[in-house]
C-alpha cells in the first residue's frame, strides 16, 4: 500500500512539472542571458573585425589607412547619432518599414509568388550580406597569399563603408 501511494505520489510530482513546461509559464531566463551574452560578444567581435581591417589595411593599402580610420571612426559616431533618444522615432518607423516590407515579401514567398533565394536577396535589400561575404572573401586572399585580390576586396570594402555612412547620414537627415 506504501508503495503504491509514494508511486503515486512520485507521478503527481512528475506530471506536475510537465504541465508547467507545456503551459509556458516558466519563464526562460537562460534565453534574456544568452541574448545579452551573444550582443556583447557581437561586439567584441566586430572591434576584432575592425582591428583584423586596419591591419590588412596597413598591409595591402597603406596609403588608404587615412581613409579607412575615418570611414571606420564616421560609421562609430553614426551609430551612435542613430541610437540617441532623439533618433527614436526615426528608429522606430524605420523598424515599421523594414517589418511592413518583410510582412509583404513573407507572403509572397508563401503565396508562391517569388522564390526563397528572391526572398533573402530582398530582405537584404538586395546586397544579401555581400560585405560579409567580401570580408570572408578578404581572409581567402590573406590565406592564400594573393596581394592583388586582397588589395581589390579591401577598396571595395572601403566603398562599400563609405555608402553605408552616407546612407546613415541621410536617414539622419530625414
Amino acid at each position: 500500500m506504501k508503495l503504491n501511494v509514494f508511486i503515486l505520489a512520485l507521478g503527481l510530482i512528475f506530471s506536475t512539472s510537465g504541465f508547467a513546461t507545456a503551459q509556458g509559464t516558466v519563464p526562460d531566463t537562460n534565453r534574456d542571458h544568452q541574448h545579452h551574452k551573444m550582443h556583447k560578444d557581437w561586439h567584441v567581435q566586430m572591434l576584432e573585425r575592425e582591428q583584423k581591417l586596419l591591419s590588412w589595411v596597413e598591409q595591402y593599402t597603406p596609403e588608404k589607412k587615412s581613409e579607412w580610420t575615418q570611414a571606420i571612426e564616421e560609421k562609430k559616431e553614426l551609430r551612435k547619432q542613430w541610437k540617441k533618444p532623439e533618433n527614436a522615432k526615426k528608429r522606430e518607423q524605420w523598424k515599421k518599414e523594414k517589418l511592413e516590407k518583410m510582412q509583404n515579401l513573407k507572403k509572397l514567398l508563401e503565396e508562391g509568388k517569388i522564390t526563397k533565394e528572391q526572398f533573402m536577396k530582398e530582405i537584404h535589400g538586395g546586397k544579401y550580406m555581400a560585405h560579409w561575404k567580401k570580408f570572408r572573401d578578404l581572409q581567402t586572399a590573406i590565406e592564400n597569399k594573393d596581394d592583388k585580390q586582397a588589395k581589390d576586396i579591401l577598396n571595395q570594402l572601403l566603398d562599400h563603408y563609405k555608402a553605408h555612412n552616407a546612407k546613415m547620414k541621410e536617414m539622419l537627415a530625414e
